[in-house]
C-alpha cells in the first residue's frame, strides 16, 4: 500500500503488523461471499422457480447475469482501483455486493431478482481484483506474501464446495418460512460486519501518474468479453444457434480491436486500461495461458460429478456436495502447507500440481471404465478427488502468486483484474466445450437402452479424459513458464 511503500520503519512496521492479517481476513470474506453466491444459487433454483413462478429463461439467467456481469467488469475495475484507489474501490464494491444480495434476497419477482443479480455480479466485479491487488501490495516479503495468497485460495475453494452444501442445508431449513431468501440474506450480516472493520484495517493504495480513465477501452474490452461469453454460457442450452457462432466469431474482432488500441495507447503513454508491456512478462504472458487451461478443467469437473451423483445416482444436492469434502479438506490443507515454501521455485510447484491433478483426473477416469458396473458407486472415484485436490492446491495459488510477482505495483490493479477475467473465461469455455462430449456420449448410451447410472458414469468418465488432455498440455506448457520463486 502506499504508507508501506514510503519508508515505514521497522517498529512502525512491527505495530502493523496484526492489522495487516486482520485486513486480510476482511479481503477473504469479501472473496469467500463473492465465489459463494457464484454456487448456492444452484441449490436454490428450483425453490426460486416454484416460489416466484419463474420461467427456465428467468431461472437461467438468475445465475448467469451474475457470472456474465462479474466477468465482463474484471479488468476495468482493476484499472479503477489503480486510478482511484484499490481500498476505495473495494469497500464501494463490498458494500454495492451487500446491498445488492439483501435486494435479491427481497425480490417480489422474478424478473426484479434478475436484474438484482446482475447489479450483485458488478458489485463482485468491482471488488474482486482489488483483493488481488491489496494482498500483493500489502505483503511484501516472500513468505507472508504466499501465505496470504495460500488463504485467498482456501477462501475461494471453500466458497465453490460450500456453496452447494450451504444452500442445501439452508433451503431445506426454510429458515422463518423464507424458502430461498435465505441463501443471498445471510450476506447482509457479513458484509456489515466487514465493512465496519475494513476502513481500520485496509490502507488505501493507488498507481502514481495514471490520467482519466480508458473509457473506449472498458467499452471493448466489456463488448468483447460479453460477446464471448453470453453464447459459451447459453449457447449450449439453446442447442447452438447461429447467433451463438456469429456472436462468438466477432468477439474474437472485438477483442483484438481492443488490444491495437491497448497497444497504441501504451505507445503514446496515455494511460491504457491494459499496458501492453505487461506482455513482455514471459511469466505473466504464459501465466495468463496456464490460467485459462488449468481453470476451464475445474467447472466441467465439478458440474459433470455433480450430474453423475444427483441424476445418475439420484442423490441430493447436500450428499453430492459431501462427496467433495475430501478433496475440499486435501485442497485446504494443501493450499495453507504451501504458504511455507515461500522461497521455492515457483515453477517446480506448479508443475508437482498439474501432474498431481492430471493423475487425479485420471484416477477418476480409470474408476469409472475398470470397476464394474454392477457394483460401481461414485465412491470409487474418491481416490481421484483427493489426488486432484493436491493437484489443485499446488497450482491454483501459486499460479497467481507466480504471475504477480514481478508486475510494477502501477499496474497490479489491471493485471489483477486480467488474471481474474482468465479464470471466468476458462470456466465458461471449459462448460461449453467439455460438456459436448459428456452429453453426446449420455445420449448415445441413453438410446442404446444404457442403465440410467451406467449411462452418466460414461459420460463423466469422457469428460475425465479431455480433462486430463487438457492438464497433460499444462504441464507442458510449464516448460515455457521462467523459473522465479513463488513471491
Amino acid at each position: 500500500m502506499t504508507t508501506l511503500r514510503m519508508g515505514l520503519s521497522q517498529a512502525d512496521a512491527q505495530r502493523r503488523e496484526p492489522r495487516r492479517w486482520i485486513g486480510l481476513a476482511v479481503l477473504l470474506t469479501a472473496i469467500f461471499v463473492a465465489t459463494l453466491d457464484n454456487f448456492i444459487v444452484f441449490v436454490a433454483i428450483p425453490s426460486i422457480r416454484l416460489d416466484l413462478g419463474a420461467t427456465f429463461s428467468q431461472a437461467e439467467f438468475v445465475v448467469a447475469g451474475y457470472t456474465l456481469t462479474f466477468a465482463l467488469g474484471l479488468i476495468t475495475s482493476g484499472r479503477m482501483g489503480d486510478r482511484f484507489g484499490r481500498r476505495r474501490m473495494f469497500l464501494i464494491g463490498f458494500a454495492a455486493f451487500t446491498v445488492a444480495s439483501g435486494l435479491c434476497g427481497l425480490a417480489p419477482t422474478a424478473s426484479s431478482l434478475v436484474v438484482f443479480r446482475v447489479l450483485q455480479g458488478v458489485a463482485g466485479a468491482v471488488l474482486a481484483p482489488q483483493v488481488l491487488a491489496l494482498i500483493r501490495v500489502t505483503f511484501v516479503s516472500p513468505r507472508d506474501r504466499a501465505t496470504a495468497f495460500a488463504w485467498m485460495g482456501v477462501a475461494i475453494g471453500m466458497g465453490g464446495v460450500l456453496g452447494q452444501v450451504l444452500g442445501g442445508l439452508v433451503v431445506s431449513a426454510d429458515l422463518l418460512g423464507l424458502h430461498w431468501r435465505p441463501v443471498f440474506l445471510i450476506n447482509l450480516p457479513v458484509g456489515i460486519c466487514a465493512l465496519l472493520v475494513g476502513p481500520f484495517v485496509l490502507d488505501e493504495s493507488r498507481a502514481a501518474g495514471l490520467q482519466r480513465l480508458d473509457l473506449t477501452g472498458a467499452a471493448l474490452s466489456s463488448l468483447g468479453l460479453g460477446m464471448l461469453l453470453f453464447p459459451l454460457i447459453e449457447g449450449r442450452e439453446a442447442g447452438w444457434p447461429a447467433w451463438s457462432i456469429a456472436m462468438l466469431a466477432t468477439s474474437f474482432a472485438v477483442l483484438a480491436l481492443f488490444m491495437t488500441h491497448q497497444h497504441r495507447k501504451t505507445v503514446r503513454g496515455t494511460s491504457p486500461l491494459l499496458d501492453t508491456n505487461l506482455f513482455r512478462d514471459r511469466a505473466f504472458s504464459v501465466g495468463l495461458l496456464l490460467i485459462l487451461l488449468f481453470f476451464g478443467t475445474i467447472s466441467p469437473f465439478i458440474l459433470s460429478f455433480s450430474y453423475l451423483t444427483q441424476i445418475g445416482f439420484g442423490l441430493s444436492p447436500v450428499m453430492s456436495a459431501l462427496y467433495f469434502s475430501p478433496m475440499a479438506i486435501v485442497f485446504v490443507i494443501t493450499n495453507l502447507s504451501v504458504g511455507r515454501f515461500g522461497g521455492t521455485d515457483a515453477r517446480r510447484t506448479l508443475f508437482a500440481g498439474a501432474v498431481l491433478a492430471t493423475g487425479g483426473t485420471l484416477l477418476s477416469y480409470a474408476a469409472c471404465m475398470l470397476v464394474p458396473s454392477t457394483v460401481f458407486t461414485p465412491a470409487y472415484i474418491i481416490p481421484g478427488l483427493i489426488v486432484l485436490g493436491l493437484g489443485q492446491g499446488l497450482f491454483m495459488t501459486p499460479v497467481m502468486n507466480a504471475v504477480l510477482t514481478e508486475i510494477p505495483e502501477a499496474h497490479t490493479g489491471a493485471a489483477s483484474g486480467v488474471l481474474n477475467t482468465m479464470q471466468r473465461v476458462g470456466n465458461a469455455m471449459g462448460v461449453a466445450i467439455l460438456e459436448i462430449p459428456f452429453f453426446a456420449v449420455l445420449g448415445r448410451a441413453q438410446h442404446d437402452g444404457v442403465p440410467l447410472a451406467q449411462a452418466y458414469t460414461s459420460a463423466f468418465a469422457s469428460v475425465a479424459a479431455w480433462l486430463a488432455t487438457v492438464l497433460i498440455a499444462v504441464v507442458l506448457l510449464l516448460r515455457l513458464l521462467p523459473s522465479r520463486p513463488t513471491t
